[in-house]
Order: structure tokens, then C-alpha cells, then sequence
């Protein structure tokens, strides 16, 4: 042998390597073509539709959807001559989103530390019943709570959007809770000896110990409440409330044009996503380590 001998690949590390380059490639397209659909002229659209260039470059769009442009310069571009306030909209979402999550994590911490860390009788049975909330679709308790609401005068109002879904969690109460049953008890039992009462022991150190899996269930609420449709769009009428989600299904629907605003819209999901995409950057690790209860820090 006069030669180095050649390094073989293994053959299931380069169908990981193929199977992930697909994946990321299927994951990322989505992404990619919406940003193609924002920079293109809404009229060129039409021409070129499957082009995988943006078609006739331009950021009119971006400039429509943050009232930047007149109307006649979107119509010029094939952009539809309904108006979406974006800024109005964009803060009727965060306070909803941040509300509901703020109560939500709230009332699933103190109802994960009363079945975990709490000794009283029908403790389990109590928490099976809770737990069977998992198993209820969530369309089924869409129509009583639109009555309830309803008849308490409560639509049209930040207070009919949040409540329904503010109290209770069966999944957040369930990680939680499966997270306290693991924490150890020495420093509890030594804080209770010294006098500390139930709730500052919570506050002060069941709390801190439990502040990843608290952060993955304030990002994964906000998340959810951020992309909510269906609700608010029952319940939110009025615009001085209304959500973005729901504004950009409008904003879709008001073109006097032949069709919708494609580009606009585009541009106007890409603004709304914006900030999600900033918060799993920040936290993205954190969420990865607290769903598997390892790495915590």
C-alpha cells in the first residue's frame, strides 16, 4: 500500500446530513417566498407568478402597510386603496397577548404548586378532572363562552377577549407541575421552619427554581395569543380591540382591485411576525432545554 488510504463517509451520516439539508429546505421555503411576495410589484404578480425572484423590486408593500405611501402610489403598484393602522392594531395585540399571558402563567404556577408541592385529601383525583381539560377540543367551548360573554356585556372590550381563556391552562397546571414534583424539598422545609409563609416560600424560592419552564410557558402563551384568529375575530368587532390577526384577514378582503392585495398582505404578515421571531432568538435555548427538563439554568 503506497498510498494514504481514502477516508470513507459513512452512509447514514450522509443520509442525516440529506434528510436535514430536505427538512431545513421545506421548513425555510415558506419563509422565503412570503419575504418574495412582500418585495414585488402586486401587478408583475400576475405576470411572472412563478418566478423565485422577487418580481419588479420594490418596498411600495412594506410602505402600504406602514401607511407610508398614498393611495395613489399603491394603486400604482397593484396595492389594494383600503388602509390597515397597523400601529393601533399592532398594540391591541400586545396588550391582549400580554395580559392573557400574565394571567394565564399567573394561575398555572398557583395551581402547579397546590398539586405538587401542597399535601391535602383528593389531591389526584382533583388533578385527574383538571387534566381531563386536555382532552376537551377547544372549538367545543367556543360557542358557551360567546353566550357568556355575551350576556355580560362584555364584546367589543379587552376584558371579553382575555377572560375566557385567562384562568385556566390544563397543559401549562400539568408541566408545571411535573417540573415542582422534581424540585428538591430540603430548603422549603427549612424555610417553613423559620416561619416563612406559603407564599413568599413561592414567590422567593419555588419561583426562581422554576424560571425556565415559567419563561417557555410566558413565550409559548404569548405565542399563541399573538397568532389567536378565530376568537377575536367573534368577539373583537370594534377596531379600537381588534386584533392584528384579525385586521390582516380584512385588510385581505377590502380590495377594490381585481384581486387582493398579495404583496401588501405579505409584507404586512412579515411586520407581524417580526416580533415572534425576536423572542425565539432570545429564547429559543431556553425552550429546548426546559421541554426536556435538562440544562436549566
Amino acid at each position: 500500500m503506497n498510498g494514504t488510504r481514502r477516508r470513507r463517509v459513512p452512509v447514514g451520516k450522509t443520509l442525516a446530513w440529506t434528510y436535514l439539508v430536505l427538512f431545513l429546505l421545506v421548513t425555510v421555503f415558506p419563509f422565503y417566498w412570503i419575504l418574495r411576495t412582500a418585495l414585488s410589484n402586486n401587478y408583475a404578480l400576475t405576470r411572472n407568478p412563478s418566478s423565485l425572484v422577487p418580481v419588479d423590486f420594490t418596498l411600495g408593500p412594506f410602505k402600504r402597510v406602514l401607511g407610508l405611501a398614498t393611495r395613489a402610489e399603491a394603486i400604482a403598484e397593484g396595492g389594494s386603496g383600503a388602509s390597515i393602522e397597523l400601529g393601533s392594531f399592532v398594540r391591541n395585540s400586545v396588550i391582549y397577548a400580554t395580559t392573557l399571558t400574565a394571567l394565564v402563567v399567573f394561575c398555572s404556577l398557583l395551581a402547579a404548586y397546590a398539586f405538587s408541592r401542597l399535601q391535602w385529601r383528593g389531591r389526584n383525583l382533583v388533578f385527574s378532572i383538571f387534566l381531563s381539560g386536555l382532552m376537551i377540543p377547544g372549538i367545543m367551548t367556543l360557542l358557551p363562552n360567546f353566550v357568556l360573554i355575551h350576556d355580560l356585556g362584555l364584546t367589543n372590550t379587552f376584558a371579553g377577549l382575555i377572560l375566557p381563556g385567562a384562568l385556566f391552562s390544563a397543559f401549562n397546571i400539568f408541566f408545571l407541575r411535573q417540573f415542582m414534583l422534581g424540585l428538591p424539598s430540603d430548603i422549603e422545609d427549612a424555610a417553613l421552619i423559620d416561619g416563612v409563609g406559603r407564599f413568599r416560600l413561592l414567590f422567593r424560592i419555588t419561583v426562581p427554581m422554576t424560571a425556565g419552564p415559567l419563561t417557555t410557558l410566558s413565550l409559548l402563551t404569548f405565542i399563541t395569543a399573538w397568532n389567536d384568529y378565530f376568537w377575536p375575530l367573534i368577539v373583537a368587532n370594534d377596531p379600537s380591540v381588534r386584533p392584528l390577526t384579525v385586521a390582516l384577514g380584512i385588510f385581505q378582503q377590502a380590495s377594490p382591485q381585481s384581486q387582493p392585495d398579495y404583496a401588501g398582505l405579505m409584507a404586512a404578515a412579515l411586520v407581524a411576525a417580526f416580533p415572534m421571531l425576536v423572542l425565539f432568538t432570545i429564547f429559543g435555548k431556553r425552550i429546548v432545554d426546559s421541554i426536556g427538563f435538562t440544562g436549566i439554568k
